[in-house]
């Protein structure tokens, strides 16, 4: 582990200590989930916070570790244009949860609607630059690299890019459940909801296809063919749980929700 942290500081510097900023504040944030009263929704506004910092630290690391091997890529750009638009919208999530206000389909005022598109338009923005990244891994070749690590980075950075525009789905419904209001009873930590439908699961398993398909055929499967079918699954898994999402339907049912079934 340490090997691979004094290489991902030689390959992207700036990434490295931007992640390593966002690994701390999301810990931060995790402890104040316990100590903190300031609730949104029902639970602890610090875990907003919390999962958006974490899952940005994830992203960074692994995109700092890929774009290294992209010949002629301008790293600068993407990484201060990266940090920009994800420092924007963690330190805005954060701001509202201080205040215990809802950062996400807050349209209760213009400033608050404004400010939600502008972290809208952040997430969207991080997408397509990703995107374009992706692109440029189908369209170039990597003779120094095995093939199936280098079928596992094109694959995970497709899956990652088609689930965070599934973000969409909650934004154009203002909500990240369906069939009920925000807020229910969830799972711990994730607060995934364990009564309705809850799109949030398909965007986790979509977007982390970015670590876990490269990390897996690298040390794993050591396979072409291995990786394709795997990456299949998953990308079926992500869709499955989108699909029971839409219907309303909850992946993790709650005790309440089976006594509600039952009768």
């Amino acid at each position: 582990m340490l090997d691979f942290i004094q290489n991902l500081k030689t390959r992207n510097e700036t990434m490295f200590y931007f992640g390593l900023i966002c690994l701390v504040f999301s810990i931060i944030c995790l402890v104040l989930t316990k100590t903190s009263s300031v609730q949104v929704n029902n639970v602890s506004a610090w875990y907003k916070p919390f999962k958006f910092a974490s899952s940005t630290f994830l992203f960074v690391w692994a995109m700092a570790w890929y774009c290294y091997y992209l010949p002629s890529f301008n790293i600068n750009l993407f990484n201060w244009s990266i940090i920009g638009l994800l420092g924007f919208e963690i330190i805005y999530i954060a701001i509202q949860a201080g205040r215990g206000q809802l950062s996400h389909f807050n349209m209760s005022t213009p400033a608050y609607a404004t400010l939600y598109s502008l972290m809208a338009f952040a997430a969207t923005a991080a997408t397509v630059y990703t995107a374009y990244v992706a692109y440029l891994f189908f369209t170039t070749e990597f003779p120094e690299l095995p093939t199936y690590y280098v079928w596992a980075i094109r694959l995970g950075l497709l899956i990652f890019v088609i689930f965070s525009f599934e973000g969409f789905v909650m934004g154009s419904k203002l909500t990240h459940t369906i069939g009920g209001a925000d807020g229910g009873p969830g799972i711990p930590l994730l607060n995934w909801s364990t009564k309705f439908g809850d799109p949030r699961i398909a965007h986790f398993i979509g977007m982390h296809a970015l670590q876990v398909l490269p990390i897996l055929s690298y040390f794993l499967f050591k396979n072409s063919k291995l990786t394709f079918v795997f990456a299949a699954l998953y990308f079926l898994l992500a869709l499955f749980t989108l699909v029971q999402a839409l219907k309303g339907r909850p992946l993790f049912k709650g005790k309440e929700t089976q006594i509600e079934t039952k009768i």
